[in-house]
């Protein structure tokens, strides 16, 4: 299948053969298209490459997607988003999230003509599990098909539900009834591809091992996260071939000050680090042109940071843990993952 141009059947045959592991997988990384050992990514596969971008392959779904993408929390208006959109495209990108219907139809609108180059995510979280009235597969497959519908899209690339931030609230029923909808709509050629969003390391990590369904993760992985010394929670993830992205790096912007300079240096460390931990695709929340640009420079500096530039992040790190708003004290229990 060429991504670049993927209709109904042409998805259902594709995911039908990545089911039955009869697709080669391409590794664990991917730097410029070439894969650890020397080996060849067919670069012709990869949505919207350029070869100045990093790409990843994301577990079981084969995709190889930007070292980094991008959030869908912005404070940009629609015509900021427009040229936000477009330095995304230029240097390479080619993974939007979305938590709720507005940002993913935002989204459409800012990519006019473009959709066929990037990986949409799809999530209408007031019609998931966070609402009791939608914890069925039947409701959530009604949730999914009002929301391609007024987005106008044909499949999403991946549906990742969202539940409760502690996951484990939820009971088993509920649990398996998320996983049997991601199945039955990656069947039905409605996605491309399931997970779940949550803020729940241990239920995570239940989910990854129980459900082979479960193609990707999205959990809080900021500058102040590194990989729990024991029950690490990447441990599962790569056991079980499943996708990981990072939301909040910046720790909901609180790693940032008033002086813009300081913030695009700071950013780029924060990127740096994330990246060289070679655990999480990172997808912050992006509101000016200048800050996509920013991220995209980060990814071709140096991967490791120096002594020095450890002790500012460290540091930054620090404040911003002593100084989290009320509403994002959670991202204190993901210090350890």
């Amino acid at each position: 299948m060429n991504d670049k141009q993927v209709n109904r059947r042409q998805f259902i045959q594709d995911s039908a053969l990545v089911a039955a592991g009869l697709v080669v997988g391409v590794g664990t990384g991917c730097n410029n298209a070439n894969m650890p050992g020397g080996g060849k990514v067919d670069t012709s596969r990869i949505l919207n490459y350029n070869p100045g971008m990093e790409y990843r392959r994301l577990g079981k779904t084969n995709f190889m997607v930007s070292a980094v993408g991008l959030g869908g929390h912005s404070g940009a208006k629609p015509e900021a988003r427009k040229e936000i959109m477009k330095v995304f495209l230029d240097k390479g990108f080619n993974f939007i999230d979305s938590t709720g219907l507005g940002e993913l139809t935002r989204d459409i609108k800012a990519l006019g003509n473009q959709r066929d180059r990037v990986y949409l995510a799809l999530s209408d979280t007031g019609r998931e599990p966070r609402n009791e009235n939608f914890r069925t597969c039947s409701k959530l497959m009604g949730t999914l098909d009002k929301a391609l519908s007024k987005a106008k899209l044909e499949y999403a690339d991946l549906w990742r539900i969202t539940v409760y931030e502690p996951g484990g609230r939820h009971s088993f029923n509920t649990s398996h009834e998320i996983i049997k909808a991601l199945d039955k709509a990656k069947k039905q050629g409605k996605v491309r591809s399931g997970g779940i969003a949550s803020h729940d390391r241990v239920w995570f990590k239940f989910m990854i091992e129980y459900f082979p369904e479960l193609d990707v993760t999205l959990f809080p992985f900021t500058t102040m996260s590194k990989a729990a010394p024991k029950d690490s929670l990447f441990k599962a993830l790569k056991d079980c071939d499943v996708g990981a992205f990072g939301i909040k790096p910046f720790a909901a912007r609180s790693l940032f000050s008033l002086d813009r300079q300081k913030n695009d240096e700071m950013a780029r460390l924060a990127i740096r680090y994330i990246l060289h931990t070679n655990t999480v695709i990172p997808i912050p929340g992006i509101s000016k042109p200048e800050e996509m640009e920013n991220v995209a420079l980060a990814i071709t500096e140096r991967r490791e940071l120096d002594l020095k530039e450890m002790a500012v992040l460290e540091d930054a790190s620090k404040k911003t843990l002593a100084t989290l708003p009320e509403q994002y004290q959670w991202l204190r229990n993901w210090q350890y993952v």
